[in-house]
């Protein structure tokens, strides 16, 4: 995968709701199996879309990127010999040594993409309108729906619901946003009518514990506001609760939410990593790791070099890593 089937790639990952890394070469020293301008994707389960570089850039790349999406913050890697670049490395640049047999560098950047609030609002009210305008200044993904298009699929685990049907099938609409879990839901009522709601909904047979999850009303209590500061109202409520962690538990999304995923490099990370005995590299803790058992002990490799030089004497390595 390259180029345009990167893109194309972002996009549905974007649109699923699911956290990942973009890492970018904007320089390389050659030899070097990368190109300036390569791109790949990295997900939070470790897998790589894209291209970056051989075995040497792979493992650490995909290991700063898991950081990189735990922590928020974008970082430029320099991925080379510590001699190759003496004191000349700027101010701000994280340098990771490998020990690339083929002597090539490379500088990535990498940059976490995180999911945005996704908010759906049930209704056609001039509030509700408002709310989607504020919601969408913010870039959060808004969806404003009809009731007759709030139908399965159009929330779930992570997305935060409001109803705001003003009395038109609010029942219908609590009982059908509740069977999706969703992180918030709301209903844009006074006290009184939401008791009222959930007092009929609990009658239908509602599992309480799924009623007790709905905010009724919608949003701070701001005393008497108009229905432009009914919106302000809600979203500063469902700002606050977002800020306070409130949704950091919520579910992220199944791959793809149903879309057939393409085909393109994966890198199958998943596995744990280990550090070749010889060199001092990540690498992968699998077969493509050329595994050598010794006392018991598997050992992984990045190249069929230090595999030999290993298997020639392999009590100095040990005692080198064990220093």
């Amino acid at each position: 995968m390259n180029g345009l089937g990167v893109l194309e790639r972002m996009g549905e990952l974007a649109r699923s709701g699911q956290a990942f890394a973009l890492a970018t070469v904007v320089w390389r020293q050659g030899p070097s199996s990368s190109k300036q301008g390569s791109r790949a994707i990295i997900t939070a389960e470790g897998e790589l879309h894209g291209w970056i570089g051989g075995a040497c850039a792979e493992p650490v790349v995909i290991r700063e990127a898991k950081q990189v999406m735990a922590d928020g913050n974008a970082r430029l890697l320099l991925l080379g010999s510590p001699d190759q670049f003496g004191t000349a490395v700027p101010e701000g640049m994280t340098v990771v040594p490998i020990s690339c047999q083929s002597e090539g560098a490379l500088e990535i950047y990498i940059e976490p993409v995180l999911p945005v609030p996704h908010l759906v609002i049930v209704g056609s009210s001039p509030m509700a309108h408002t709310l989607a305008e504020l919601a969408r200044a913010l870039d959060w993904c808004t969806d404003l729906l009809a009731a007759k298009d709030f139908t399965a699929g159009r929330a779930d685990e992570r997305s935060m619901v409001i109803v705001a049907t003003q009395g038109h099938g609010d029942e219908d609409m609590i009982e059908r946003a509740v069977a999706m879990r969703p992180a918030y839901l709301g209903l844009v009522a006074s006290r009184r009518r939401g008791e009222a709601v959930l007092g009929y909904l609990a009658e239908r047979g509602v599992p309480k514990d799924q009623l007790q999850r709905v905010h009724a009303p919608a949003g701070l209590d701001l005393g008497k506001t108009t229905h432009e500061e009914m919106a302000v109202a809600i979203l500063a409520e469902l700002v606050q609760l977002r800020a306070a962690g409130a949704f950091a538990e919520a579910p992220a999304p199944r791959a793809g939410l149903g879309r057939e995923q393409k085909s393109g490099h994966k890198s199958g990370l998943k596995l744990a990593e280990a550090v070749d005995p010889v060199c001092g590299m990540t690498v992968m803790a699998s077969a493509a790791g050329m595994p050598l058992e010794h006392d018991g002990i598997i050992y992984y490799f990045c190249c069929r070099g230090c595999h030999q030089k290993f298997n020639e004497n392999p009590d100095a390595y040990i005692k080198a890593v064990l220093r």
